[in-house]
């Protein structure tokens, strides 16, 4: 099997306050390209959305561009950066850092299947 697909041709895009998410969806592979405007804030811009206080999406990631600020539930905090691969899990909030967009590469396929979607 050999299955390719363009990112520029997305199969959707979910648009949220200050970002928007683009994917595309494989057989073993849900990949997305999220893309976060200055001053975008998870707690502020995506929870009401999913419903929860703080991401329960696992990510895998690789920043293209931009910075981000990740704090886990429990305090822990980190900064990504262009150039940087990451694993976060469940449990945390974020928010851009720069003055640019962050945009960001996911792998996890959770964050194309779940992210920014309604709980309800």
């Amino acid at each position: 099997m050999i299955e390719i697909k363009a990112i520029e041709k997305p199969d959707e895009r979910r648009d949220f306050p200050r970002g928007h998410l683009e994917a595309v969806h494989m057989t073993g592979l849900d990949f997305a390209v999220g893309t976060f405007e200055p001053g975008w804030r998870w707690s502020e811009s995506v929870a009401p959305i999913a419903g929860t206080t703080s991401c329960q999406v696992h990510h895998n990631g690789y920043c293209v561009e931009g910075r981000m600020r990740i704090r886990m539930d429990d305090g822990a905090e980190q900064e990504v950066g262009p150039g940087d691969v990451f694993v976060v899990s469940p449990g945390h909030d974020a928010w851009v850092v720069s003055d640019e967009p962050c945009v960001v590469y996911d792998f996890a396929g959770q964050m194309a299947t779940e992210y920014a979607k309604s709980k309800g």
